[in-house]
Formats: structure tokens, sequence, C-alpha cells
């Protein structure tokens, strides 16, 4: 961490970055994935906060590329006339993540927004390199459109999962699905492969997701920065749905978050942008370790909602 102004940490922020930091043994980036995945699953089953009530949750697999993709699907009604359908796609650097570590994300989405969520558990490399993972969520996405009784789609997910909202959005932009995008919601995304990023100075050691762990995940993804999918700040942002785009004050990943915004801006793009000052990446499932991470949901979560109202009045 480079020396400079000390940077605004919420008090519920700095006790958990305080434990965090505190604990011994080896850092996920010298684990091996699976070791690294197990890291993870064990982090958000003590830091997130539980599912709560859900009038349905259900586990299926559908077809993808490469295979069956396990999806879980969420909704507070036991029945409900077809609507927008929102489809997340989990962080993780690409390499760890699931079904379960974004559980409590997922059931909240739905109960706030009032609609379905569908989770998609994507592959994962090193074993399933780029573009897998862009490849079975584009593929998951027009299931979705096809199977679920919709009419229309809101992609949202978290890191790089935030990438892979965008990625999708862009490749449905340019070869639709069978139901419109409506909106989009990247949280924290990942939207360049390069780290030539003051953020990245400032927070890339001791705020939980660290240079270390980023060079790790992007080693193991192996993306091709040529390719929209890995580096979307590089592309042309026009024709994207209206977006809620949320980054984090004390993330490496903010600076990028903050160029694609203004991207998004720059190329007429509907956009909201909020930024959770004093809190760091990865607080969407860690609410119950950081309880104002409830509040930075909600927040997102009530703009994303207007932004798809809009979208479905006009449509």
């Amino acid at each position: 961490m480079t020396d400079g102004p000390t940077h605004y940490t919420r008090p519920d922020v700095a006790g958990f970055l305080t434990f965090l930091n505190a604990q011994e043994g080896p850092k996920m980036e010298e684990l091996p994935p699976e070791g690294a995945r197990e890291m993870f699953r064990v982090m958000t089953q003590m830091a997130d906060s539980p599912r709560g009530e859900v009038a349905k949750v259900e586990d299926r697999t559908i077809p993808g590329p490469a295979g069956d993709i396990p999806v879980r699907l969420y909704d507070t009604r036991p029945d409900r006339e077809a609507g927008p359908v929102l489809v997340f796609y989990h962080g993780g650097g690409w390499v760890i993540g699931d079904l379960d570590t974004h559980d409590g994300w997922c059931a909240e989405a739905a109960r706030q927004l009032d609609m379905p969520v569908v989770a998609v558990d994507y592959r994962l490399a090193p074993e399933h390199p780029f573009p897998a993972a862009p490849e079975d969520c584009e593929a998951a996405t027009r299931w979705v459109a096809d199977n679920i009784p919709c009419t229309g789609l809101v992609l949202a997910g978290e890191s790089a999962g935030g990438n892979l909202t965008i990625a999708t959005a862009l490749t449905l932009r340019d070869r639709p699905a069978s139901k419109p995008v409506l909106a989009i919601h990247p949280i924290y995304p990942a939207v360049t492969t390069h780290d030539d990023w003051q953020s990245y100075r400032d927070f890339g050691e001791g705020h939980l997701l660290t240079q270390g762990s980023m060079t790790w995940f992007g080693n193991h993804y192996a993306a091709d920065p040529a390719d929209y999918r890995a580096s979307p700040l590089d592309f042309p942002a026009e024709g994207l749905p209206p977006t809620v785009l949320v980054t984090a004050g004390l993330d490496p990943l903010r600076d990028q978050g903050r160029a694609y915004a203004a991207k998004l801006v720059a190329a007429g793009v509907t956009t909201v942008y909020r930024e959770g000052a004093g809190t760091i990446h990865g607080y969407i499932n860690l609410s119950q370790a950081i309880p104002s991470a409830k509040e930075d949901i909600r927040g997102a979560l009530t703009q994303l909602k207007a932004l798809v109202a809009e979208a479905t009045a006009a449509a």
C-alpha cells in the first residue's frame, strides 16, 4: 500500500478488515483452486446474511455449450404472471464462487425486486479457461429467455460476474435473445485486463481483494485482452441497456468501474452510478460481517427496480 492520504473506512468495514488481516495461514493465491474455492465458501458462510424467506428455491440443470449448467431459481411468489426475470452471474475471479456463495444476495434481490432470479453456475478456470464462462452465461441467459415465462431480462453480477454481466449484454446487443434486456446491474465489475489504476496502488493490499489475488485469477482465467468479453472498456458501449453500475470506495477495481460508468454516459446509455464510500470489494456477500452493506444493496436494488419499471413501461 502506498503512503498517501488516509481513506475513509466505515467502522464495520474497519472491524472486518482487522479480523480478516489477522488470520494466519496461506493467502488464497497460495492455494490450489479447489482450496481457494473452499476458503471462499467458508468465508461467505460466516460473513454473509442467511437466505431468509423465499417462497420458491429450485436447483436444476440446463443445457450449455459443453454440458449441463447448474442454475438456481428464486421466487418470492409460488406463481406469477410473466414479467422481468433477473439473471445473476456470481463473482470470484472466474476461478472461485458458486450458487451457495451468493445465495443470500440472490434471495434478497428476489424479495426487493419482486421478480424471479436465476443464478448461473458457469464453468470455472483453470479447468475451463476463457471464454468458457461468458459462453455459459450467454447460453444460460438465452435459455432463460426461451424457457422461463418472462417479458424481458435483467442481467446482474459482481466482480467477475460484473464483467460477465457487461459481456453478456454486449453479446445480446449484437445478437439479441428472444426477449429484450431491460437493464443491467454490474457490481464492482472487472472491465479490463490491465491494472494501471490509482485504486490498485491505493487498495491492492489489506482490503480483501489484493493485487496478488487478481494476478492469480487472471493467470488462471487466461483471457484474451483483444476480446470484448475480457476487456469491455476497450470496446464501444453504444446501445447497451439502462445500467446501474456500482463500485466500492476501497476497491482495487474502483477506478476501472468509474471509467466504465463514464464510458456508458459518453455513449448515451441511461446510467445510474453508485459508489459505496468506505467499503470494500465483495461486500454484497459479506452483509452479516459488514451490516452497512445491507443499505448499499437495498439502495442499488431500489434504483435497479426503478430503471426496470421505466424500461418495461417504454417497451
